[in-house]
């Protein structure tokens, strides 16, 4: 017998699920709009169930799984994202570093509105990116910046080759993933089947490489520096998790949480806290160095402005938020967003500081717990929750016994059910249905289930 039919007779069933996850994902990617919402949930449903039959069947086999995560990652290649019209404005900013202007300090609206077109095919993309993102000047950190300008050096003047390029950089980023958040599972000796959870969650492959979300570049350089760290490295692990923060923002509420780790680390509590300074001065190092070739006062006010609408101006999929918002609108009738909006990020402060000092976070198990933990709070008191968010909460909680994130994974997919009527408004009977779920799954794990100790 060939080594051919060997293989087909011994792995028959991972390849009839690998086939049949492909069918359904190109689906996904050349054959569906958003406003499609039936057909949406019912192919994010089936995918969710082959993933966890092809994992179960091919159990240990890496070679197998590894496989099938590429290669349906790779199944996109040349889908234009349809649940997300984010990738326009990343183009823009990409093609506007390649022309020399700075991107942080214009608004696509500012250019279009005065009929100037300042990048090829500029009134394309500004079509496709929306008044949202038109209006408002660039919230993108400059790694981010960075992966755009490799897509317009790479992709030339075509809008579908400047995708191509970025979903190489996301793939490319999810690989490194998988590899260091395996070696890190070995070394905590936990099961190094769990990054399958997030490799091959169908949420993931669709969020990151479908839809261009960078939140995959940026959990990789985060799960890279924790390896870093556990391996002792804790110099060059401040400077892959200042890379991390360089490509999206959030990683930023994490830095208090290594507090205990780096003063259980040391004979002494003045060594410590030698070694907690030396690594907070060389991730803000980091950040300054990486930020240093777009500075400029005009900068830092545009910056600090974009990134504050995020916490006064928007909502959308919000939980904590919209009960409040409803008291609200009861006491006083108006939506009190710029107060509340206020009020709640103050909250997830005490809440992050709080398990930073007082759970003595000495394991990088124990660690990741209360990033999963204040992570997982900051979500639910955010008013924006859109669904990459939860990447990088998924990805951490690979290394903790909760598994909230991973359900919260699944059910995200009602909250693009507001695609369905012409307003895009949401149904808030909705947004309560995936809130009761995960809530309930939160509830049980943090406050009612026995904790097992790892």
């Amino acid at each position: 017998m060939s080594s051919e039919s060997t293989f087909l007779k011994y792995h028959k069933m991972p390849l009839l699920f690998m086939a049949l996850s492909s069918v359904l994902y190109l689906s996904f990617a050349y054959d569906l709009v958003r406003t499609d919402i039936t057909k949406l949930i019912l192919l994010y449903i089936a995918l969710f169930a082959f993933a966890f039959q092809l994992k179960k069947i091919a159990g240990f086999n890496f070679s197998i799984l590894a496989l099938s995560a590429i290669l349906f990652r790779f199944l996109f290649i040349n889908a234009i994202p349809n649940l997300s019209q984010d990738f326009y404005r990343f183009i823009w900013d990409g093609r506007m570093i390649f022309e020399g202007f700075n991107p942080y300090l214009y608004t696509p609206d500012s250019f279009i509105n005065n009929g100037q077109f300042p990048v090829h095919e500029a009134q394309e993309l500004y079509n496709g990116m929306g008044s949202l993102s038109s209006g408002h000047f660039t919230n993108y950190p400059p790694l981010n910046q960075l992966c755009f300008f490799i897509a317009a050096l790479f992709g030339g003047k075509s809008i579908m080759s400047a995708a191509i390029v970025m979903r190489l950089i996301i793939i490319s980023a999810d690989i490194g993933t998988l590899y260091f958040g395996k070696k890190l599972l070995e070394r905590l000796r936990l099961p190094s089947s769990r990054i399958w959870w997030y490799i091959l969650n169908p949420f993931i492959i669709i969020e990151l490489t479908g839809n261009l979300h960078f939140e995959g570049v940026m959990v990789f350089f985060l799960v890279w520096s924790l390896y870093l760290l556990h391996k002792g490295y804790f110099k060059w692990a401040a400077v892959v998790l200042a890379c991390s923060i360089s490509v999206k923002l959030i990683p930023l509420m994490f830095l208090p949480v290594f507090f205990w780790w780096f003063l259980s680390k040391s004979n002494t509590v003045k060594g410590g806290l030698l070694n907690l300074i030396i690594f907070y001065s060389i991730v803000g190092a980091t950040i300054l160095a990486l930020f240093l070739p777009f500075f400029s006062m005009e900068f830092i006010n545009n910056y600090s402005k974009t990134v504050g609408l995020w916490f006064g101006n928007f909502e959308f999929n919000a939980s904590i938020y919209y009960l409040a918002r409803e008291i609200g609108y009861a006491i006083t009738g108006y939506n009190e967003i710029a107060i509340i909006g206020k009020i709640l990020p103050v909250i997830s402060l005490i809440c992050i500081l709080s398990f930073s000092f007082f759970r003595k976070n000495k394991e990088l198990t124990t660690l990741t717990s209360s990033l999963v933990l204040a992570f997982g709070i900051y979500l639910f008191l955010s008013t924006t929750v859109h669904p990459w968010y939860i990447a990088t909460l998924l990805v951490l909680s690979l290394f903790t016994n909760y598994r909230f994130p991973l359900i919260w994974s699944v059910v995200i997919i009602l909250s693009y059910l507001a695609y369905s009527n012409s307003s895009n408004s949401e149904n808030l009977w909705i947004i309560a249905l995936e809130y009761i779920i995960v809530f309930s799954a939160f509830i049980w794990e943090v406050f009612l289930k026995k904790k097992i100790k790892i």
